[in-house]
Parts: C-alpha cells; sequence; structure tokens
C-alpha cells in the first residue's frame, strides 16, 4: 500500500535550518507529483511547495520564496524540503502529500507529519 514517512523535523533556532525528507513506497513514484503542506496549532493546513514528477518544475507559496526549496530523488522515492533562515511562524507539523492515479480515480495520501519547532 501507499506510505509516506517524513523525517527531520526538530527543534531549530530562529535563522537556522533543517532539512526534511518524505520516503514514498507503494506507487510509482517518478511519476508524481509531491508536495509538501504544514499545519500550525489552531490554524488550516496550508500548502509549502509542489515538484513535478521529474522535479523540473518547483513552486512555492509566497511566505516560503527565497528560504525553502523542494527537490526530490527519483531514485530513493524521496521529497525533499530544505528550509532555510527559519522563523518562529514556520512552526508547525509538516506533511507530505502524494496523489495518485489508480483505476477508481485520484487517490490522495498524506504522510504521519514531522514537527518543526523554531525557538530561542
Amino acid at each position: 500500500q501507499v506510505q509516506l514517512v517524513e523525517s527531520g523535523g526538530g527543534l531549530v533556532q530562529p535563522g537556522g535550518s533543517l532539512r526534511l525528507s518524505c520516503a514514498a513506497s507503494g506507487f510509482t513514484f517518478s511519476r508524481n507529483a509531491m508536495s509538501w503542506h504544514r499545519q500550525a496549532p489552531g490554524k488550516e493546513r496550508e500548502l509549502v511547495a509542489t515538484i513535478s514528477s521529474t522535479g523540473g518544475t518547483t513552486n512555492y507559496a509566497d511566505a516560503m520564496k527565497g528560504r525553502f526549496t523542494i527537490s526530490r530523488d527519483n531514485d530513493k522515492n524521496t521529497v525533499y524540503l530544505q528550509m532555510n533562515r527559519l522563523k518562529p511562524e514556520d512552526t508547525a507539523v509538516y506533511y507530505c502529500k502524494a496523489v495518485v492515479i489508480a483505476p477508481s480515480g485520484l487517490l490522495t495520501y498524506w504522510g504521519q507529519g514531522t514537527q518543526v519547532t523554531v525557538s530561542s
């Protein structure tokens, strides 16, 4: 079955960096676009960044442009989120998402999330 496993979260000081990973299995990773999302306490889940199946096209939410970089390694079935110049408002649970084409239609899968806390 489809599995998405995030890792790399933790506690970091403002201005610091973290690199999140999302290991995917159970579907043809190289054929699917992937995305990162986040959800802060008391807020709705929001899109952080997306990446095309080949990695050639990326998009970012305005608040992350210039600080975050999404990338992928199709040989390792893994998508990454490099986060630099972190701010306290980046504190959230970060999730990766896959939308998989199935015979029944499009199916959406989420990982379990990884906590990122930015605090001094």
